[in-house]
């Protein structure tokens, strides 16, 4: 079975900037990139930052109607790395495939989401 037919949701493509951080030693700050592509429960991106699979991350986005079904809105999300792309991308970036663990809008009302992210998660 490939990764294609897993899929519950069917990506888009649709370029969103977002910033992520690992949530196990995390860096100083916030990591930037863009989406290549996205679903209500999984995003894919380009990155040099080390990740790897298994890591779990957060991230905040502005989630586009067309993938949530709600208003654009400013999201929290954690999710988890599923595949990493080794040097795919420009640069030597790899391509990071994560699939989306729990989401909430930004100001707190909840949609979509599997579980509420840990209260010990530092917001940017």
């Amino acid at each position: 079975m490939t990764t294609n037919d897993r899929r519950e949701n069917q990506r888009l493509e649709v370029r969103v900037p977002l910033r992520f951080r690992p949530l196990v030693n995390p860096p100083a700050g916030n990591l930037r990139a863009e989406s290549i592509n996205l679903s209500p429960r999984g995003i894919y991106f380009a990155s040099d930052y080390p990740l790897r699979v298994g890591s779990q991350i957060e991230m905040h986005m502005r989630m586009p109607r067309e993938v949530s079904g709600q208003p654009n809105d400013d999201v929290h999300c954690t999710g988890r790395v599923v595949h990493i792309e080794p040097a795919t991308f420009p640069g030597g970036k790899a391509g990071v495939g994560v699939y989306i663990e729990s989401f909430e809008a930004a100001a707190g009302a909840s949609f979509g989401a599997v579980e509420q992210p840990d209260s010990r998660t530092k917001r940017a």
